[in-house]
């Protein structure tokens, strides 16, 4: 009774209340409750543009698709990140704190996603103590070893020339769960447990979720906080040389972080860390299928592989949206924005604003601008993993069509039902032969 009374604060209201709003319209709520919205976004980017409004008024506050705005407010200290539950209508919120877990939530302080500073300076400053660009540069070559490691299990299954396999299963989420895995000292046994987690808690970051998409991810949450508490005792006890067991030992010496804090930390690496490379790279591969004649550009040319990452990220953006809330009274584009009202940040709209990005419907892995794409958002809660996601990006798929040139999609695969995060779900592909020697150029 008291989880459905938290599904009903949570999301149940809201779930009614968005159906309604986009029966009659209502932007924000069709980016909740739109069929068409989800399937595909770009004519409603366009819709939304055609206003010519920067900011867009909705019923519950704002939201933006222009790339200026977007990009001051990411910045502004006028504006703060949203807490779960902290906008709800004040009987919601009310209800919503009474029937409450306890647990980590990637929306929920002390998650470094749901905090400003003070808090958030202290935490981002110790886990970048951590996170230095050296440990990412060596993380690069696992990242190497690995991807070649399961495109050598992809090819070892027998004739690929014509067998259909779904990459996103097959490689674009075992990739990422493989270095998440070395980031948080988890064996290999135990790496089955992370990507099931992984894809429980997908839906967290969404609103107006089902009573069975709810369960779902309260599932996928608790386990990973029952096992989370066992695994950081383990690694008190015998750390090892990954780098949560590096900021366990500094946080335990200098009290930089107590031990809900660390568990937040491991728990934004997962969220933030597993589904949006998982969605780089499955977005990025059915690009690159669609668009031979840029594959061939790759092929041809491997420098040009950092610049293509930037241009999928663009393109097609695994986060597709964030949210602000007003501080106080304030200014934005010429529209007074009231305090506590919310600003919705269409991201992936922004990142294909003709006036920054020209011809911004075309996909061109050598746009010279792409890279000022906001898919990792902005200001003081940039993605702290941007370096490692355009590693396993660039490293990722470039062992995938150095190893499958050839390869083509074997139907239309299955998008995931999430709103704020979009990837696929499933994405079958015929392999083709694959070249033995690999090619050079990006490792």
């Amino acid at each position: 009774m008291k989880q459905q009374l938290h599904w009903i604060s949570m999301h149940g209201v809201v779930r009614a209340l968005v159906n309604i709003g986009a029966r009659r319209g209502d932007p924000q709520a069709r980016l909740v409750a739109d069929p068409a919205v989800r399937a595909d976004p770009v004519p409603f980017y366009n819709e939304l543009r055609g206003r010519g409004q920067p900011l867009i008024r909705c019923r519950t506050g704002y939201l933006t698709v222009d790339h200026g705005v977007a990009h001051e407010l990411l910045r502004s200290d006028d504006f703060r990140v949203i807490s779960l539950g902290s906008n709800l209508p004040s009987p919601l919120r009310r209800l919503e704190n009474r029937t409450r877990t306890p647990g980590l939530h990637p929306l929920r302080p002390p998650s470094l996603l749901a905090v400003e500073p003070p808090e958030h300076t202290r935490y981002r400053k110790t886990v970048s103590s951590v996170f230095t660009p050296r440990a990412v540069a060596a993380l690069r070559g696992r990242v190497a070893a690995t991807a070649e490691a399961l495109l050598d299990e992809l090819a070892a299954k027998g004739s690929t020339e014509t067998r259909a396999v779904d990459v996103v299963d097959r490689y674009c989420a075992q990739l990422p769960v493989a270095i998440i895995s070395d980031i948080l000292g988890v064996p290999d046994s135990e790496r089955a447990k992370i990507l099931e987690f992984g894809e429980l808690a997908a839906p967290s970051l969404d609103i107006g979720l089902t009573w069975k998409q709810y369960r779902r991810v309260q599932d996928g949450l608790d386990g990973f906080n029952t096992w989370l508490a066992d695994h950081l005792e383990r690694l008190r006890r015998e750390p090892g040389d990954d780098l949560m067991s590096e900021l366990i030992r500094i946080s335990d010496c200098d009290a930089h972080l107590d031990d809900d804090e660390l568990r937040a930390v491991a728990g934004l690496v997962l969220a933030a860390g597993f589904e949006t490379t998982v969605n780089l790279l499955g977005n990025g591969i059915r690009l690159l299928m669609d668009a031979p004649d840029q594959l061939a550009r790759l092929q041809d040319n491997p420098a040009l592989w950092a610049g293509a990452v930037e241009e999928i990220l663009r393109f097609d953006s695994p986060v597709q949206l964030s949210g602000r809330v007003a501080r106080v009274d304030t200014e934005v584009a010429g529209t007074r924005v009231a305090r506590e009202e919310m600003v919705v940040i269409y991201l992936a709209a922004a990142n294909r604003d003709p006036a920054v990005f020209e011809h911004p419907d075309r996909f061109d892995i050598e746009r010279s601008n792409a890279a000022r794409h906001l898919a990792f958002s902005g200001g003081r809660h940039f993605c702290l993993g941007a370096a490692l996601a355009r590693a396993e990006g660039e490293v990722g798929l470039s062992s995938f069509f150095n190893r499958f040139p050839d390869a083509r999609p074997a139907g239309p695969g299955l998008r995931r039902d999430t709103r704020v995060l979009r990837g696929w779900s499933t994405l079958p592909v015929t392999l083709g032969p694959q070249r033995l020697a690999p090619v050079s150029g990006v490792r």
